[in-house]
């Protein structure tokens, strides 16, 4: 039986980062939940187990992604022997909980795959990662979350940021009845949280909180860096959970 952690009734705000800067960002910023990732520039990909052991002092519940690559969410077994590895490093750090998701070749939620996953983290905090968003039918795959017992869907709505999939997250949302959190994902920002947060059900989002910054020339000229860099900026944490809190008065 998988532990649901206690969470506030107000609106919960997650945010990603892949590095420690990031992580103390978000905490100075006022998050409520870390998503722990490296790579968020492909998407997320799984943290490193230092990185992990770090994270799990922080003071807020962190949550590793489990992701052993970029691209689809259709898996080997290398690959899924892989993930329940980085599952079991995450409970050996002490973390809360993951972020798992696995998809069929045509186009479903791998219940099969997911399930062994799920297996390997009883006990931790799951939420159902942004596979979602890639399969054919949405409604069917959340029905299948809420049977296997996530806490959590993080979702774009299937399209590149929430504000977009806004209609689809609200049928989600309607489609779950309160039996699983709808969590908005995806271009997530102060600007737009209150409509997010007006959706019937919704009392999650998920940010990355990012700013862009130009990065050192010679570290761009010897491939170290982009000429710019995106970090998690702690004002921007702090405006959006501000937005959120406004918005649920």
């Amino acid at each position: 039986m998988v532990t649901v952690q206690a969470e506030t009734a107000g609106p919960f705000l997650e945010i990603c980062v892949d590095d420690v800067a990031g992580l103390d960002a978000a905490v100075a910023g006022g998050a409520d939940r870390i998503e722990l990732c490296s790579a968020l520039g492909s998407g997320g990909l799984t943290p490193s187990r230092g990185f992990m052991s770090v994270a799990a002092n922080a003071p807020i519940p962190v949550n590793a992604l489990i992701r052993p690559r970029a691209g689809g969410f259709t898996y080997c077994e290398v690959e899924i022997a892989l993930m329940q590895a980085d599952i079991a490093a995450a409970r050996e750090a002490g973390l809360a909980g993951v972020v798992i998701g696995a998809t069929t070749a045509d186009g479903a939620l791998d219940a099969v795959v997911i399930r062994r996953l799920m297996d390997a983290a009883q006990g931790l905090d799951l939420t159902l990662h942004r596979a979602i968003d890639v399969v054919t039918d949405m409604n069917a795959a959340l029905d299948l979350a809420i049977e296997l017992g996530f806490s959590r869907v993080l979702t774009s709505g299937g399209a590149r940021h929430a504000e977009e999939g806004i209609e689809t997250l609200a049928r989600l949302a309607g489609h779950s009845a309160g039996r699983i959190s709808i969590m908005p994902g995806g271009g997530v920002r102060p600007q737009n949280a209150a409509r997010l947060l007006a959706l019937p059900g919704i009392r999650e989002l998920h940010a990355s909180c990012s700013e862009a910054r130009v990065s050192e020339p010679r570290l761009a000229e010897l491939g170290f860096s982009t000429e710019t860099t995106r970090r998690t900026d702690a004002d921007t944490v702090r405006a959006l959970k501000a937005r959120m809190l406004d918005g649920s008065a």
